[in-house]
């Protein structure tokens, strides 16, 4: 599975935390790759949810982050698909070395624009803008 693949699992996982309780999502994640359209290699699975436990155990922190950063915006009145997506590319932005900025910006609008709204690309960047 290439990195945009794994991003976009990483993704569809972290979305759930929007539905869920706390509590409830390591069940979450094993029914998201018991799923057919989640099915993936067992290095792949193990990837996934590594990223997936460091993005939700530092969540607090990066939600804390996109409110200073998003003027007049606040991460309770974001769309959910375009908030799981900016804390995504704001966890690689500042806690991944292993992704450049601009990739992780370019990734999220990229999926912004598969999975969001009409103006979910442009609200993204526009977020992420502030982080580069």
């Amino acid at each position: 599975m290439g990195r945009r693949e794994l991003r976009e699992q990483i993704f569809k996982l972290l979305f759930r935390v929007e539905f869920n309780n706390k509590e409830d999502m390591p069940e979450q994640e094993e029914l998201f790759f018991q799923e057919e359209e989640n099915t993936a290699a067992e290095k792949d699975e193990k990837y996934i949810s590594a990223k997936y436990e460091d993005i939700a155990s530092r969540l607090e922190a990066i939600d804390d982050s996109i409110n200073k950063a998003a003027k007049g915006w606040d991460t309770t009145r974001m769309g959910k698909v375009d908030l799981t997506l900016i804390r995504l590319a704001v966890y690689e932005i500042q806690y991944d070395d292993e992704i450049p900025t601009g990739v992780a910006i370019n990734e999220a609008v990229e999926l912004a624009k598969k999975y969001g709204q009409e103006n979910s690309p442009a609200f993204v960047n526009g977020v992420l803008a502030k982080f580069a």
